[in-house]
């Protein structure tokens, strides 16, 4: 049955093509943007976790800029401790040259030794890092290192700890030795013994300085690799697939025309009917 106010055929071919024109608009946008995944309608349970995961990956990102500063501060710390080691070694060494020494060569000595300790309090007023400087006190130092997710969505801090080092204390040590009032072997001995324990003191102070770098510097590393994971998880969850989508763009041109010729079709039908009463 054939009828001019219903025109069957045509109402299905509209809705064919505008099925067509809907899954066009959506590659169109999909190739647009490279996402396949925008909003919750496209997929809620994918879009709530992939934006879960770029949350942790920008702060992973933003701790990771926070700790590059942190190694920088370490970095030039252990730089300062491990030359007043140097310094502190080569102290050691003219109080050992001097033991023995008549009264001239030890005030010889301990000119060298004042210059000594000069070449120290430099190096200890010098070792900052934007204003952070980690070797003239003992306190200890938290660096946050990254995030924790637990149950129901809470969020706590993963954090390493390590202590600053005071090299002022090696230097009031040094300084108090002045071999020029040491007229006895016992008290050229004592000094001998100071100077030996600063040099053990300094030769901690560095080691305990570069393990926190290190262990900072592994951090980083971690923290890299990290994003990376979760950048590239995200996008495998939401990036669009370019040739998949480049493939139904031109499948869904071609039904869109198929569609449009079909409607046209349908719409002449009334035509056809009314020529019958002509």
């Amino acid at each position: 049955m054939s009828s001019i106010l219903t025109n069957n055929s045509a109402m299905s071919a509209l809705q064919t093509l505008q099925s067509i024109n809907k899954g066009l608009d959506q590659t169109q946008n999909r190739i647009s943007s490279g996402l396949k995944i925008t909003s919750g309608k496209d997929n809620a349970a994918y879009f709530s976790i992939s934006e879960t995961m770029t949350g942790d990956s920008g702060m992973y990102k933003a701790i990771d800029e926070s700790l590059t500063l942190m190694v920088n501060s370490v970095s030039t710390a252990r730089l300062g401790s491990e030359t007043i080691k140097d310094v502190a070694q080569e102290f050691a060494e003219r109080v050992a040259f001097a033991q023995g020494g008549t009264a001239e060569v030890r005030a010889d000595v301990q000119a060298e030794l004042d210059e000594l300790v000069a070449r120290i309090q430099t190096t200890i007023s010098q070792s900052t890092f934007n204003g952070a400087n980690l070797v003239s006190g003992s306190a200890t130092v938290t660096v946050v290192t990254g995030i924790s997710r637990g149950s129901a969505g809470s969020v706590t801090t993963t954090t390493i700890t390590f202590n600053e080092q005071d090299l002022g204390a090696i230097l009031s040590t040094l300084s108090a030795i002045d071999l020029t009032t040491s007229s006895t072997t016992a008290l050229m001995e004592a000094d001998l013994q100071t100077a030996e324990g600063a040099l053990d003191a300094a030769i901690a102070s560095a080691t305990a300085l570069g393990i926190a770098e290190k262990s900072i510097e592994t951090q980083k590393e971690f923290l890299g690799a990290l994003t990376d994971k979760l950048d590239s998880g995200v996008g495998s969850m939401v990036d669009a697939d370019m040739e998949e989508e480049a493939a139904r763009l031109q499948s869904l041109q071609v039904q869109q025309q198929l569609a449009t010729q079909s409607l046209s079709i349908a719409n002449q039908a009334p035509q056809n009917i009314l020529s019958l009463f002509r």
